[in-house]
Parts: C-alpha cells; structure tokens; sequence
C-alpha cells in the first residue's frame, strides 16, 4: 500500500513535469515572463496560483521547477547509486587493502559536517571544468555531482554488506571449486542481491538530494535564476511571507509531497 501510494505522488509529480510546456501553451503563460503590473496577483482564472515577486505565473515556474529538482534528484540518486555499488562490491570481493581503503573512506565522509561542505564546494567557480554557473543544465549537473560525492557512502555500505552476505554462502564456494568465473558469480549472484537494499537507499537518497538541493538553491548556491527551481522559489517569497504566503506555500508543498513519495517508496520496497 506505502509502495503504490509513494509511486502515485511520484507519477503525479513527474506527469506535471513532463507537461509543463503543454499546460503552458493551453494557458498562454510563460515561466519567466515577469509583470510587475501584477505582482503578488491572487489566484485567478489568468494565473491559477497566483503570481510571484515579479509578476511571474507560480504554477508555471512550480511545473518548471518540478523538472529541475526531480532532474537533481534523480541524477545524483543515480550516480551514487553506481558509485555506491561498485564500491561496495569491490570492498566485499577484493577484501584486504581495497576494503579497508573505501570503507575508511566512507567512513571518514559520514564523520564530516555535509550541509556547510556542500555550500563551500557549491560556492566553488565551476568555470574552470567547463561549467558556467547560471546555465541550468550546468547548474543541474554540478549540484548532482556535489550532492552524489557524499550521497555514494550509504550505498556502499548496504551492498558492501549484502555481497559479504552472499559471497560467504555454501554454494559460491562450491561455485568457486568447479571454477565458475568471477565475473559470472558477481552478475548472476551477487548484483541480484544488491537490488533490494540499494533500491531502498536510492529511493531515499532521490528525496534526500531534493531537500538538498532546495536548501543550497534556497541559499543561492544551487540552481540560479532565471530557471526555476523549488529552492530558489521559496528564496524570492522569503521576504514576503506575510504578504503572499501562498508563493512560500506551493513550492514548500511540492517539496513535502515529492520527499514524501520518495519515503512511501523506499518503506515500500524495504517491506
């Protein structure tokens, strides 16, 4: 039930995603055209969330920031999710040196403070690899490559442990004896053993890199505006919170539901 109810916030979450510039043609509205005619504007039949510090349609820039936080989200669960793996294996099958190197590793990472060392490497001029700051899918891939270089640590530690699991079962050792490859047991064995906890920690690090990248938008060291991002949106309302609560509402909203689907999903699978 957990499982089926976060899919379905997430379904919904990604649906209106993906059809942000169809709703917006049907609307005639635009995420970045600002109208400072209309600033702060209640919801009407012309902006059906009302509008923004700037005259901007917050149920566009709410659709358009779905795409930015969902796209953070899901890169930096998935490149964790590999790193993670990969090192959890390797640390399980080579043993030895290799495992006492990645496993201090993560553990020197979780024994460091991540909020303030993803604002300092957020802070850092991406220009000189090729990144400008400002150009949102620059932007995109730089918090996802922040957030996934302590997002991999949780990961593999789970399948660092669930190979252990496996690999000091009767039957690889006898699949060893005969002389079964290497590469075999780990892709018909142990990967398929990894499946369960990793989904489960990937499914939480998804809405663990959404809060994240909120937080460091929020800040100013995420994704820049213009493009929309659920972060920088309850940035621009922070000064108006009296005035407008709404504008703060609907993205603060967006990011409890899409954390909370990814929670209903990760309990859903552990189950």
């Amino acid at each position: 039930m957990r499982l089926w109810a976060g899919l379905s916030l997430l379904c919904i979450v990604l649906l209106s995603a993906l059809s942000a510039d169809l709703v917006g043609a049907w609307l005639g509205l635009d995420a970045a055209t600002p109208d400072l005619f209309a600033r702060y504007a209640e919801p009407s039949a012309a902006h059906p969330l009302g509008t923004d510090d700037l005259g901007r349609d917050v149920a566009m820039r709410l659709l358009h920031g779905a795409r930015v936080s969902l796209a953070v989200g899901l890169a930096a669960a998935a490149i964790g999710a590999v790193l993670g793996t990969a090192a959890g294996v390797l640390a399980a099958w080579r043993g030895g040196w290799a495992d006492a190197v990645l496993m201090r590793l993560a553990d020197a990472l979780l024994a460091l403070p991540a909020l303030p060392l993803l604002i300092i490497l957020s802070a850092l001029d991406p220009a000189p690899i090729g990144l400008p700051r400002g150009e949102a899918a620059a932007d995109i891939l730089r918090v996802a490559v922040i957030l996934a270089i302590f997002g991999w640590v949780g990961v593999a530690r789970l399948a660092r442990a669930a190979a252990m699991s496996v690999l000091a079962m009767d039957f690889i050792r006898a699949a060893r004896a005969l002389g079964v490859p290497e590469g075999r047991l780990l892709r018909r064995h142990v990967l398929p053993a990894l499946m369960g906890p990793v989904g489960v920690a990937t499914a939480l690090s998804v809405g663990g890199a959404i809060l994240a990248e909120s937080a460091l938008s929020f800040l100013g060291l995420g994704i820049a505006p213009p493009a929309s991002s659920w972060g920088n949106m309850l940035a621009g309302a922070q000064e108006a919170v009296f005035q407008a609560p709404l504008v703060a509402l609907w993205p603060g909203l967006a990011i409890l539901l899409t954390v909370l689907g990814c929670n209903l999903v990760a309990d859903g699978l552990r189950r």
